[in-house]
């Protein structure tokens, strides 16, 4: 007899595989309605597949690194190392605030110096990272955690700058570049998952809690090899040369880019959504556990391997349903306008957000019920499983590529303040009152991404509809 978790991870995984096939045969349909030169089609999927394998390959590697060593950072930390609570909070804080610190200055160097260098640069910050977690000496722990900090800002910044370049390069359509994402974002779902599993074993076959980062360094070291062998080199602007912005600070392109991003409403939003989404995400990874155990009708420890999993396949479960849409979307707007995606993957934020904003609050009013909690925090993950594609979209489209990397980062600035902020405050303390500012939080971002960006470009739409009908 299945238990309920147990009986939910097969209902999702059913569900996930079931609708993996639905949009495997959207998007061949999509693809055969498709009214282009059959060369010019052939010669387009056969870009767009290097690419996908080019990228699909090293996020893979990298995003398994960095799950192998999520479970057990805690666990290293309070319980082999025999660190108080108090330190174990410092060395949390510590990695968030070097985040945020050095965000700027990353985007800055990968749209200067090249992105793949610095997803190399990614590679070897990281696993020294790693090195550093196997000394139990508190001044090497928290220079481990600093670079773990600046490498999680190349991670969510260089790595995605360096796919949608390659993409314009390459001149693949919107609909092409919409799909590696999402597949980023699936594939990164079955790595959690499997990495989860993974690291479970290492530390039961190890007896040590340090074994997931001896392989996380190795699969860095990998991966770094990998970046090297297969991916060209893009900078933020192809008529200058690396280097040519003056300056380790790069005082010159963080200039332009706040100028840019301070004239832009449309940018601030964007900002916005990262900021209140993000933050609310990793608030909600120290949330979650206290949370259902708080909800738990008895006293039998929760099992959070498969819960976990299941928070895993929802967010897979988001991603396939973001792939469809936009397959759905491709094959009925054939002659759309050119803000036709723009406007899809706006729409697309602010249902996120709004459902984000509803999950939060449901699991506040019905805190008692465990089973309620469990799906609304699904529903939640799920909502992270589009977000990560419609969001990477946004940017693609809306910051210009001699910018973006920079731009991406400085993004991540108040994300990081936002998060620091709050544990310094004591989430695990007034998880309630958490959850409901982010509800709220995510229902503010919802609206004003339809009020400003999706609002305007039909504004936009509609006068540049009235001008053509004039000049007619």
């Amino acid at each position: 007899m299945l238990t309920f978790y147990e009986l939910q991870l097969v209902i999702l995984i059913s569900t996930c595989l079931l609708w993996l096939l639905l949009d495997n045969l959207l998007s061949r349909r999509s693809q055969a309605s498709s009214p282009s030169d059959n060369n010019v089609l052939r010669n387009s999927a056969s870009a767009r597949r290097k690419l996908m394998r080019q990228y699909l390959i090293v996020y893979g590697i990298v995003m398994g690194a960095d799950w192998l060593q999520g479970p057990y950072v805690y666990s290293l930390y309070k319980e082999q190392y025999a660190y108080p609570e108090r330190i174990v909070a410092v060395f949390f804080v510590t990695g968030f605030m070097s985040a945020g610190i050095t965000a700027p200055l990353v985007g800055a160097w990968a749209d200067n110096y090249g992105r793949k260098r610095l997803c190399q640069v990614f590679c070897f910050t990281y696993a020294l990272a790693c090195l550093c977690i196997l000394i139990p000496a508190l001044p090497v722990l928290l220079f481990g955690r600093v670079l773990g900090g600046i490498s999680t800002s190349i991670l969510f910044s260089a790595f995605e700058s360096w796919v949608i370049s390659s993409s314009n390069n390459l001149s693949l359509s919107q609909s092409d570049l919409s799909s590696i994402l999402g597949r980023a974002t699936l594939l990164n779902g079955f790595v959690a998952a499997g990495a989860g599993v993974f690291s479970n074993q290492l530390v039961a076959s190890s007896e040590s809690f340090a074994s997931p980062f001896v392989t996380s360094g190795v699969l860095l070291v990998f991966a770094y090899v990998v970046i090297h062998a297969s991916w060209n080199e893009n900078y933020g602007s192809p008529d200058t040369s690396p280097g040519g912005d003056g300056g380790f600070f790069q005082l010159r392109r963080l200039g332009e880019a706040f100028k840019i991003l301070s004239h832009d409403p449309h940018l601030l939003v964007v900002g916005l959504t990262q900021t209140c989404f993000e933050g609310s995400m990793y608030l909600f990874v120290f949330l979650w556990v206290p949370s259902l155990q708080e909800a738990a009708s008895s006293a039998t420890p929760l099992p959070l391997g498969f819960i976990f999993s299941c928070f895993m396949i929802s967010m897979m479960l988001g991603s396939i349903l973001y792939t469809t849409i936009v397959s759905i979307n491709r094959s009925r707007s054939i002659s759309a306008s050119p803000d036709e995606p723009l406007v899809l993957h706006a729409k697309l934020s602010s249902l996120v957000c709004a459902v984000s904003a509803l999950a939060f609050a449901v699991s506040v009013v019905f805190k008692h019920d465990e089973h309620i909690r469990f799906w609304a925090f699904c529903a939640f993950e799920a909502c992270v499983g589009m977000y990560y594609p419609v969001q990477g979209m946004l940017r693609g489209t809306l910051i210009s590529n001699e910018h973006r990397a920079t731009l991406s980062s400085l993004f991540r600035v108040p994300l990081n303040i936002f998060v620091v902020v709050s544990l310094l405050t004591g989430v695990s303390s007034a998880r309630d009152k958490v959850l409901t500012a982010s509800a709220v939080m995510l229902g503010f971002s919802s609206i004003m991404t339809g009020v400003i960006i999706v609002n305007g470009l039909d504004k936009r739409r509609i006068s540049l509809t009235e001008v053509d009908d004039r000049s007619e």
